[in-house]
């Protein structure tokens, strides 16, 4: 598998995700404040850590592609785990960074009050 076909399979798969990802429901405005500051701040982290997420599960799609059609060829088969490693790896930080930063929010909320 080339790399202009990786890349066509990461783009589509983060092009439909992120349709998922970045659609936020209408809601009636709020007044200024820290809520408003606290909503961002979460609604950035979301969509990051989403659209990342978006990334890692391409790549593990493309891994998975080609350690399937690898055909025992030992190098095709060596990259494709690399690359399904990487991405597992890469998914973990991404979660462990979600969960990390809204423990994070949750303990200044508390703190600073809402």
């Amino acid at each position: 598998m080339n790399k202009l076909t990786n890349i066509k399979i990461v783009a589509s798969v983060v092009a439909v995700g992120s349709l998922v990802v970045l659609t936020q429901p209408a809601l009636a405005a709020d007044v200024a404040g820290v809520d408003n500051v606290e909503n961002f701040i979460r609604t950035i982290i979301s969509v990051i850590a989403g659209l990342a997420g978006l990334v890692a599960t391409g790549f593990i799609v493309v891994g998975g592609f080609g350690y399937i059609t690898s055909s025992g060829n030992p190098e095709h088969l060596d990259r494709a785990k690399r690359t399904l490693l990487w991405s597992l790896i890469g998914l973990a930080i991404v979660i462990a960074a979600f969960v990390i930063s809204n423990i994070i929010v949750s303990v200044a909320t508390n703190a600073f009050g809402s």
